[in-house]
Order: C-alpha cells, then structure tokens, then sequence
C-alpha cells in the first residue's frame, strides 16, 4: 500500500534526439508552407507591379498571415507535445500540419477565385 506523502512516480521522459528528430523532420513540412507563402507573396507582388497595379492591404495581410500561420502553427504543436510521449508528439505536430495544410488550401482557394481584390 503506498503512502499519500509519497512522492509521485517520475514520468519518463523522450530522449532529447528522439524529440529533435521528430521536430526536425516535420519542421521541414512547416518551411515548405512558409517558403510557398513568401514566394506567393514574391510572385504576387511581381505581378502587379508588371501590371501597373500594386498589392492592397488585404493582399499583404492574406500573404504575411499564410507565412506566420505555419510558424505558430509550428510552435503551438511543438509546446504541447515535446513532453506527452513519443506517439502523442507525433500526432500533436501532425495535426499541427494538417490544420496548416487546410489553411493553405483555404488561402489558395481564395486568391486564386478573388486575385482582382488583392490588387489596388
């Protein structure tokens, strides 16, 4: 029978490199968004500029939005699951992926439909 004044079993915890290697590798996933989205940017900027026009507020801030929301994406998964198990960490930054990947394709969807609006 143990006693209440006992101290709590101590969880195990991941190996640093197990830890580095799983963000490691899904953080090239979460660059690849952000360097879609500065080259979108790039590209969209380009290309108004060509065509005497210029990138409107609303342009920017969809552009600038879709190149932070991977990194805080990023960031979030990795806060919640660097310390739960190797598995849990594995699905946190998963869905942290996916939930960026769905963003992405809401981003796509909507300049490729209204690009007249991102132009001033």
């Amino acid at each position: 029978m143990t006693d209440a004044t006992e101290a709590p079993l101590e969880r195990r915890r991941n190996p640093t490199w197990v830890v580095a290697t799983i963000a490691g590798a899904f953080g090239l996933f979460y660059a690849y968004a952000v360097w879609n989205a500065v080259g979108n940017l790039v590209q969209s900027v380009q290309y108004a500029g060509e065509n005497g026009f210029a990138l409107s507020a609303l342009g920017w801030f969809i552009w600038l939005f879709a190149t932070a929301v991977p990194i805080i994406a990023f960031a979030a998964a990795f806060a919640v699951g660097y310390r739960r198990p190797v598995h849990h960490f594995l699905l946190v930054m998963l869905t942290g992926l996916a939930l960026t990947a769905v963003f992405w394709l809401n981003v796509v969807a909507y300049t490729e439909l209204n690009f007249a609006s991102l132009l001033a």
